[in-house]
């Protein structure tokens, strides 16, 4: 019974998501195509695609299944998963492991959209 009502409220929320999907993934590939001045180029796709990607490997804008992918990405293991992804980044940068510009903010701009959609899948799924 309580799987049913998981699907339900997934299934309720799927269309929202894959809006928001949407509108991450056009925002953040547009930063290649258009130049809206210095924080457009260094700061919006480390907004949106940590968001984009989120909402992609959490499944969460398609219908309801209960597969080992979704087991393993739960909502706190992504989170997880994510900001270690996005300070390894940083912190390579910061080590100068690859040819690239090391910037504190870029840590604010990654969980900036991240976190907030956290706490929106934990409340819309009910999960722990």
């Amino acid at each position: 019974m309580e799987q049913e009502s998981i699907k339900i409220r997934h299934d309720k929320c799927a269309p929202y998501w894959a809006l928001a999907l949407f509108i991450f993934g056009s925002i953040g590939l547009s930063t290649i195509w258009i130049d809206l001045g210095s924080f457009w180029k260094g700061y919006v796709l480390d907004m949106t695609g940590p968001a984009w990607n989120y909402i992609l490997f959490r499944g969460l804008f398609t219908s309801y299944t209960n597969n080992v992918w979704i087991r393993f990405f739960t909502p706190k293991r992504t989170l997880t998963i994510f900001l270690l992804v996005c300070f390894g980044i940083e912190t390579m940068q910061y080590l100068n492991i690859y040819d690239s510009t090391f910037d504190l903010w870029d840590l604010i701009a990654y969980v900036s959209i991240l976190i907030p959609l956290f706490f929106i899948d934990l409340k819309v799924n009910k999960t722990k």
